[in-house]
């Protein structure tokens, strides 16, 4: 997952103080696949007039359409009698030639081809531009050791402030006050039972007579370890970001990242690349054929001098995963008032959804409150240890030897997984 350098995770991470913690990498391509080749597209204006692929009128008919996407917005007439129709064909009454609405739809606005309105094209390409030289060439980040380490270091800042962490702890039912309905504490899986006033979860831990009425969409995954990049240039050390168009009527399009070395996500002389796109069958039928088009899958040399250009894959995995990203909180049975579920993983660039998940929840809990606030200076920190009192901690670790009283009951529910704290 890459994230935009001024996508709502950047900046939380930024006003929060937790970017201390992190360390990026740029995105250094963005690449196309076009006619069977994989080239790297002009992003910036350096980028643009230096490009050796567009023609001298390609490069003004495209930094006038760009510089048009920036402040689309002021000049509606543009584009109002286009708003009923697809981005593409929006882009086809703009006079751009092939390649170049090829580039802008797959490689800059990044949307379906048959799907995303004109509207929604021209947000994602202004999005894309905002977002360019702000840390690199590329709009994009990527965290050094991958996506994991973003909720590590949130759980480091929290711990910092007295955060409490049980690992391995599975969640084995959630203890419910009769009068109210609240869940008023959990039991994990050791019989300790843990008081709470508010009870966060994970879709995919829930029990399944919970989530009977939920209607799931697939996200199809692939992660391959190859020997070499889709694109080799003089630098072994890039981190690309391509958009493969769809291969037939019917399927989507498949966003491939590749990641260096350099990133600590692969051992040196290796790339370590995910696909993704939305599922419209399994994994393996979604994706191999565009892991067909761009490398070798055959461990032995090959005869041929075109299957020996292409990264031979060293291993790889395909799966399905929920996209829990859509679902509302009304559509899981029987879930107390208290009881709030966060979504897995989505497909979209950036985390956007998580951040704005996450601040949605928070305000409901806490509305008073600010949401990721900096935190204090060191110095500015007064700890009055006689004003906590040990019952208010809400933490209780007794063994659950007896059950309930009459005034509560136990609602068998999954518990989320506590993040890693280092």
């Amino acid at each position: 997952q890459l994230l935009y350098s001024r996508g709502l995770l950047i900046d939380l991470l930024i006003k929060s103080n937790v970017s201390r913690y992190a360390e990026f990498k740029n995105a250094t391509r963005v690449l196309a696949f076009r006619e069977g080749k994989v080239e790297q597209v002009p992003c910036s204006r350096a980028d643009v007039f230096n490009s050796r692929q567009l023609t001298m009128v390609e490069k003004r008919m495209l930094m006038k359409f760009l510089t048009f996407c920036l402040d689309y917005e002021q000049h509606p007439e543009e584009y109002q009698e286009h708003e009923s129709s697809t981005f593409a064909e929006f882009l086809q009454t703009r006079k751009l030639t092939p390649s170049l609405q090829h580039f802008i739809l797959h490689s800059i606005a990044m949307v379906a081809q048959t799907e995303s309105s004109t509207l929604e094209g021209l947000q994602a390409t202004k999005k894309f531009l905002q977002c360019l030289g702000r840390y690199g060439n590329t709009p994009f980040l990527f965290p050094l050791y991958g996506q994991g380490e973003i909720p590590q270091c949130f759980c480091r800042l929290c711990a910092v402030f007295g955060g409490i962490y049980c690992l391995r702890h599975a969640v084995r039912c959630l203890v419910l006050d009769r009068a109210s309905g609240r869940c008023k504490a959990i039991v994990d899986h050791f019989g300790q039972r843990i008081s709470a006033n508010y009870f966060i979860v994970e879709d995919s831990y829930l029990s399944e007579s919970t989530c009977t009425n939920v209607c799931y969409r697939q996200i199809s995954r692939a992660v391959l370890i190859t020997d070499q990049s889709v694109l080799n240039t003089d630098s072994e050390q890039q981190v690309s970001i391509l958009t493969v168009p769809p291969l037939e009527p019917g399927s989507a399009a498949v966003r491939v990242i590749e990641l260096c070395s350099s990133t600590m996500t692969c051992m040196k002389d290796t790339y370590l690349v995910h696909l993704t796109c939305p599922s419209t069958k399994t994994a393996r039928e979604d994706l191999e054929p565009v892991v067909q088009k761009l490398f070798n899958l055959d461990t032995e040399k090959e005869t041929e001098n075109e299957e020996l250009e292409k990264p031979r894959v060293l291993w790889a995995v395909y799966f399905n995963m929920r996209d829990s990203s859509g679902v509302e909180k009304s559509s899981y049975a029987g879930l107390p008032s208290n009881v709030y579920v966060c979504s897995g993983p989505d497909s979209a660039l950036g985390n956007d959804c998580a951040v704005k998940q996450a601040e949605t929840i928070f305000r409901e809990m806490f509305p008073a409150e600010e949401f990721c606030p900096p935190p204090p200076n060191p110095e500015d920190i007064i700890y009055d240890e006689d004003e906590i009192e040990p019952e208010e901690s809400g933490l209780n670790n007794s063994p659950e030897t007896k059950p309930e009283t009459s005034a509560e009951e136990s609602s068998s529910e999954g518990g989320a997984a506590v993040p890693k704290e280092e």
